[in-house]
């Protein structure tokens, strides 16, 4: 179940499906991010996941390495996204996502260099 749910968020965040994306996480959910100084529940993460696909015009996953385990996964890849004003990132990141057994996305920890986030945040 973890693997479809993995192929269903990074395509859905790909294609920009926001619907797809937000109906995947439980409504108890709770994500952190590297720089976080909390995890944020459901409303405020899905807030920065429609900043990012609205500031995003194209958006890419290159999986180097993903991992199962009970109840989730662990995922290394490098984000690619491009700004509508030309701006780009190439965004290393680990993310480690927990799947309950109904298929709905329950945490995500996110880890990666905030800094390189920049050239994104002039929108």
């Amino acid at each position: 179940m973890s693997a479809a749910v993995a192929d269903r968020l990074f395509d859905a965040i790909e294609r920009g499906d926001y619907p797809q994306i937000e109906a995947l996480w439980a409504e108890d959910v709770l994500v952190w991010h590297s720089g976080d100084a909390a995890d944020n529940d459901r409303v405020q993460a899905l807030k920065v996941i429609r900043w990012f696909l609205r500031t995003t015009a194209a958006r890419r996953y290159e999986v180097l390495d993903r991992q199962f385990f009970d109840g989730g996964f662990v995922q290394q890849h490098i984000l690619h996204a491009d700004a509508s004003d030309g701006a780009s990132i190439h965004l290393r990141v680990c993310i480690v996502i927990k799947v309950s057994t109904d298929g709905l996305i329950t945490r995500i920890d996110e880890y990666f260099d905030p800094a390189e986030m920049a050239p994104l945040l002039g929108n």
